[in-house]
């Protein structure tokens, strides 16, 4: 029996996998799941009705409204034209290329309270682009097209880092091969390549989600931060903080990270069912 167990087991190649499995869920259990448990805990304590009267109140669900929604507006005209600059990038040799790949990665290392003032003295009514839109009745900052503009730039990065290594990985003979058999250009892109890149453009999309919605420096310069109108769910969470108002933030926290879970679970259920639908990734 003794034999047959050792017959059976699975060695790593690597040694001392039972020390580095728990290092690992000890380190994640103590930098992510305690204070996620503290929060739910906390919110928990404060009753059902009690909870349900925050978390309903008009301003917060105001609130959960424009970050959600603008996040979603932002993730999705990343997962486009971030792709498009991926592409751009991995297809194409030309002068300037290095730079150019270099500054997408300028959000990452770029504080967000630069990024919010550098973005609202562009887009306010007396800046360099703000003073075209103006007479044609448009209004970027101050307002919520400013907070998706905010959101669109420091999520960016996250879609055109997650696609350019799968493009990179698609092997250009499929294309040649898809040529060869009379497919035109639109049906190679739509029927080799996107199917290629759809579990890649699913993960950056979750990734830059999560960054929208949870941003709060560089949205706070250019949204004008009224209630009701261009307030965020991060700011609203400070504000109730300011106000010794515990409860309140504990709610509005909870829900926001209720519905964030829920989003990148589906998300996370449709790029498994991508893979399985086109084969890739797998």
């Amino acid at each position: 029996m003794r034999g047959r167990a050792r017959t059976w087991r699975k060695r790593s190649v690597l040694p001392a996998f039972g020390l580095s499995l728990g290092f690992t869920i000890a380190y994640l259990g103590l930098v992510v799941l305690v204070p996620l448990a503290a929060l739910v805990i906390k919110s928990a304590g404060l009753g059902a009705a009690e909870f349900w009267r925050l978390a309903t109140d008009p301003r917060t669900l105001a609130a959960l409204r424009l970050s959600f929604g603008a996040a979603l507006v932002a993730a999705s005209i990343n997962a486009v034209f971030g792709a498009l600059i991926a592409w751009v990038l991995v297809r194409y040799r030309f002068f300037g290329r290095r730079f150019l790949d270099a500054v997408i990665d300028l959000p990452f290392a770029l504080p967000t309270a630069v990024a919010g003032i550098a973005l609202t003295s562009l887009y306010a009514p007396n800046g360099w682009v703000g003073q075209f839109l103006q007479p044609l009745g448009l209004k970027v900052a101050y307002a919520p097209a400013g907070i998706v503009v905010a959101l669109t730039f420091v999520s960016l990065p996250f879609v055109v880092r997650t696609v350019e290594p799968v493009l990179a990985e698609i092997d250009r003979e499929l294309e040649e091969a898809a040529a060869t058999l009379g497919a035109t250009r639109a049906q190679t892109i739509f029927k080799v390549i996107v199917p290629a890149l759809v579990p890649a453009l699913l993960t950056g999309f979750a990734l830059a989600l999560a960054r929208a919605v949870g941003e709060y420096g560089s949205v706070i310069f250019i949204a004008g931060n009224i209630p009701y109108v261009s307030e965020i769910a991060p700011l609203l969470i400070v504000i109730r903080l300011e106000e010794f108002d515990y409860a309140g933030a504990t709610a509005v926290a909870a829900v926001m990270l209720a519905i964030a879970f829920v989003m990148l679970f589906v998300i996370n259920l449709l790029q498994a069912w991508s893979r399985r639908r086109f084969g890739y990734g797998s």
